[in-house]
């Protein structure tokens, strides 16, 4: 189990509108969903304030708010810790992706206009390309845009604040198991963007709706597969 070890950014208390508490909380958040700060990580009060140069009083606090979204625990004789990426987080995060990106959808397609699907083909497009000068990380990024696009154009702001955060913690999940993973499945997740697009573009739900089910059940399938590896592997070596 490792120490904590922060990169601070270039936002600081002072020079900003954040409260220290706010700083030190959004500074500690982006550190873990980006797995700079892994899971297991050890999270010690008395080095994050002199590291983030406070009190322990806004660590603390900040502490306890990442601990309410799940991306912190405490462990016994510990203390608190980056929280594991276990399956059943990613199994909820699946479904909440699912079922956020459902409604979304539906209700984009619409009211979307010829322009805003020309946006998201666009996209698409921007994808295609990072896979063929082979960077997938730079996919990666351009899926999240895609995926929050249709989102916005749902003019549902409450729910695109739902699956922002949703978002946010698939990425933690995509940035630390993509080697493994999600970098198998561009080459199906991007046909089933273009398929996402043409059922907009010709108003079909139901269609619309099965390839959002589809594309979330299949990255969850394939998630689960390797944890249910990971896990084997283990159970091996512990009777090795």
């Amino acid at each position: 189990m490792t120490r904590t070890a922060v990169k601070l950014g270039s936002t600081t208390a002072a020079g900003g509108h954040l409260t220290k508490q706010q700083f030190v909380y959004s500074t500690l958040r982006e550190s873990i969903l980006r797995c700079e700060l892994g899971p297991g990580t050890r999270l010690v009060i008395d080095d994050l304030a002199r590291q983030f140069r406070v009190s322990i009083i806004p660590v603390r606090e900040a502490l306890r708010l990442l601990q309410s979204e799940g991306l912190v625990i405490s462990v016994a004789h510990v203390g608190a810790t980056v929280a594991p990426i276990s399956h059943a987080s990613v199994v909820e995060v699946f479904t909440l992706l699912e079922g956020l990106e459902l409604v979304a959808a539906r209700a984009a397609a619409l009211r979307a206009t010829e322009s805003e699907l020309a946006t998201l083909k666009d996209l698409v497009a921007e994808m295609d390309r990072a896979l063929e000068a082979g960077s997938p990380q730079r996919w990666a990024e351009i899926n999240t845009r895609f995926h929050l696009s249709i989102a916005r154009l749902a003019e549902m702001p409450i729910l695109l604040d739902m699956l922002q955060r949703a978002v946010d913690y698939w990425d933690r999940v995509r940035r630390y198991y993509f080697k493994d993973v999600l970098i198998h499945r561009t080459r199906l997740a991007q046909a089933e963007h273009r398929a996402m697009v043409a059922h907009m573009e010709a108003r079909n739900l139901p269609e619309l709706e099965q390839t959002i089910r589809e594309h979330n059940q299949g990255a969850l399938a394939a998630y689960t597969a390797h944890l249910e590896s990971q896990r084997a592997d283990e159970r091996r070596e512990r009777h090795a």
